[in-house]
């Protein structure tokens, strides 16, 4: 207790100034811009979320000045809000604990609010983009989730029912055994080296639940299931800018992806646990490149999911994926698909239209149109001829 009587002690209100005073001397441009974010969020929010704003804001601007040495908001990037989070979750709290997870998420929140704010409200002196990004502010389990199901391609039931074991190592590599689905067929999925680094930190945090669980994604709210997966994806979508998505849509989006990238249909396949390839075809539609641009325009949004770059990193694939990928560059047509086994070479670089492993389709019509329509323009009688013919045979398919 307080050694100063109740009457002597300084108010909050009174200590707050006081602070933002000594904040302002150290760095103006900081107390400036952050006391006139405050007063404009009086105007639209209670009066105990802008104390909470205000707390949170001026802790930052303490960090600012005696760990970063930073005097502008406009001067912090990426890379120091990495060291605020660390700084953040070692400050003490009651019974000389640290901050809880859950208050650690809301400061990160109330700051990541505060840079979006003022970039879009043009104000000058403020950071090129926001230096917070929506993971910071994420359950780590809400996180883990999004991930496994968008880089795996796993349906809820198979995430909610992973063993507390099913990361292992096999070979310099580490793969997710995926247990019996609605196909019963036990798979092992490659990890991508984010994942690892995910998933390890998830089992060093949540080791005791997960072992009381027996599953790997489980914590002290206990393990998963198919509809509060499902709640997961769609509260983080939400708050991604990208509503209505739903788990089995992330299992798309990796196919698609997949094959306009050039992974091989068998390949794909093997991933998604199909053992009808006729499944694994429809994305095959995908190749359409009307329906490719529509996609892109989607996919840009759900790409910020994953907090990456529209761009997948240079690292992403491992050897033996960039090998499928190679074979499939070999194999894939950009108005059909070649069936030629992949060991049978073929040196008939323009004659693909008319090899006896070449199949087409209804979703390739528009290309093939444009084709023939390209070899009408240009004097090309036989090679018109050959796309009719293809366009005739591919007009017949039952859709």
């Amino acid at each position: 207790m307080s050694a100063l009587p109740a009457r002597e002690r300084p108010s909050p209100g009174r200590h707050a100034e006081a602070e933002w005073a000594q904040i302002a001397a150290a760095a103006p441009q900081v107390a400036a811009v952050m006391r006139r974010y405050l007063r404009q969020l009086g105007t639209f929010l209670a009066p105990g979320s802008v104390d909470a704003a205000e707390n949170a804001l001026r802790q930052l601007a303490r960090w600012m000045i005696s760990e970063a040495g930073l005097a502008a908001v406009g001067d912090i990037r990426r890379d120091d809000i990495e060291d605020y989070k660390v700084w953040l979750a070692a400050r003490p709290r009651g019974g000389g604990q640290t901050i809880t997870a859950e208050t650690h998420r809301q400061r990160m929140r109330t700051v990541r609010q505060f840079f979006e704010r003022i970039i879009e409200w043009d104000w000058p002196d403020t950071p090129p983009r926001n230096p917070v990004i929506a993971w910071d502010s994420a359950d780590p389990r809400d996180r883990l989730v999004v991930e496994l199901l968008a880089r795996t391609g796993m349906r809820a039931g198979e995430l909610a029912g992973l063993d507390a074991d099913a990361v292992v190592r096999i070979g310099a590599g580490h793969w997710l055994r995926i247990p019996l689905g609605k196909l019963r067929n036990d798979r092992y999925v490659p990890l991508h080296p984010e994942l690892v680094d995910l998933l390890a930190a998830w089992t060093a945090a949540n080791l005791e639940h997960i072992r009381r669980c027996k599953r790997l994604v489980a914590d002290h709210r206990g393990p998963l299931d198919r509809h509060l997966i499902a709640r997961i994806v769609h509260r983080v979508s939400r708050a991604a800018g990208v509503p209505g998505v739903h788990p089995h849509r992330l299992r798309h989006t990796l196919a698609t992806q997949a094959i306009n990238r050039g992974m091989r249909l068998e390949a794909i396949a093997a991933l998604l646990g199909h053992r009808k390839m006729e499944m694994t075809l429809i994305y095959a539609r995908i190749a359409n490149r009307v329906v490719a641009d529509e996609y892109a325009a989607v996919t840009a949004k759900i790409d910020a999911l994953y907090g990456q770059p529209p761009a997948l990193p240079a690292d992403y694939e491992t050897t033996g994926m960039a090998k499928l990928r190679r074979e499939a560059h070999a194999r894939m047509l950009g108005n059909g698909l070649c069936t030629r086994p992949a060991e049978l070479d073929c040196r008939l670089e323009s004659a693909c239209e008319t090899c006896a492993y070449f199949r087409t389709g209804t979703q390739f019509l528009p290309i093939l149109v444009r084709q023939r329509d390209h070899a009408r323009d240009h004097g090309q009688a036989e090679r018109a001829a050959l796309f009719d013919g293809l366009i005739q045979r591919a007009g017949k398919e039952t859709p």
